[in-house]
């Protein structure tokens, strides 16, 4: 069971028209009128839940009202919900819980992870870090690890859902956290790896060597922007499902932080042919997350509406 429990903040004189909305849209119960009891702002509470397949269209509905803007809309899922009404709501929703994409919490969820922040460059830095040693040392394991570790799958989202929904201001954001983080990470990750050298924990000669584990990294193909275009799918179904395990599995499939860590280690050391293989590989798997996120967003968005169409219209 996929069930949203909404708690809204509703002045007084707007009660009515917010409850008619509710009892009108098709998947709620539970609905319960708190008169008074809001003090900031100030007003009624007005308890409810919803299937997930009917939450986006409640929710857009609640928008236009005006609702976010003189009242409150909170929205937390339900992990259990032991109840007839709650079966019978889900059951008369259109659609399935885990097809159904909620709009308003995919833009607020991408709008949080794709801000350029000091936590963000630390991660993005960090992960290029730990892929220089693995790239120099050809140890697909921290590799891997840096690829779990790697944020850049947030921004990616955060475009991707920004030209689905026409927000400008969310595509900024997300190409500044990309543009800027990987810059930074670049930079940085430079100057460790010239600081391992220094210490003689990096030598030229490593990066040079055939490097069987890890050469793919700087050696860009059309296998590199397939990969990129299915770990967009998975990434985005990922989102949309609030299946966290798969992005996981998302973020160590696509070598985005390997290639910048390599490109970065390259520059160090003048090895101009690893530094620009190395940065076609990260423009070409950046690439094929936005376009495959974009189009998924895109079906989703017309397969659900589609459905929603042929279950209201029986």
């Amino acid at each position: 069971m996929t069930v949203l429990h909404l708690r809204l903040i509703v002045p007084a004189d707007r009660t009515d028209e917010v409850v008619r909305t509710v009892e009108h849209t098709v998947g709620t119960t539970h609905l319960v009128v708190l008169p008074g009891v809001a003090r900031n702002p100030a007003g009624d509470v007005v308890l409810v839940d919803v299937a997930r397949e009917a939450g986006d269209a409640l929710l857009g509905e609640l928008r236009a009202l005006g609702l976010d803007t003189y009242g409150s809309i909170a929205v937390e899922n339900i992990d259990l919900s032991l109840s007839k009404r709650a079966d019978k709501a889900e059951e008369e929703a259109p659609g399935e819980g885990a097809d159904a994409v909620l709009w308003e919490h995919l833009t607020e969820a991408t709008h949080e992870e794709s801000t350029l922040s000091v936590t963000f460059l630390a991660f993005l830095a960090i992960a290029t870090m730990i892929a220089a040693c693995g790239v120099v040392l050809d140890n697909a394991i921290l590799i891997v690890g840096a690829m779990a570790v790697g944020p850049e799958f947030g921004p990616l989202a955060g475009l991707s859902t920004s030209l689905v929904q026409r927000a400008p201001r969310l595509a900024a954001r997300s190409l500044i956290a990309l543009v800027v983080g990987f810059a930074v990470a670049m930079v940085l990750t430079t100057g460790f790896g010239v600081l391992m050298d220094a210490f003689g924990l990096f030598h030229k000669d490593q990066l040079a060597r055939p490097r069987p584990n890890t050469d793919f990294i700087w050696k860009p193909d059309m296998f590199s922007f397939v990969v990129a275009l299915l770990a967009g799918v998975a990434g985005t179904l990922s989102l949309t499902s609030a299946k966290s395990g798969a992005l996981v599995g998302v973020a160590i499939s696509v070598t985005t932080v390997p290639a910048a860590a390599n490109a970065a280690v390259a520059l160090g050391y003048g090895e101009i042919d690893q530094m620009w293989g190395s940065t076609q590989q990260l423009l070409l798997n950046l690439a094929g997350i936005v376009v495959a996120g974009t189009l998924t967003l895109l079906a989703q968005k017309y397969l659900w509406a589609k459905q929603r169409e042929r279950t209201l219209g029986r």
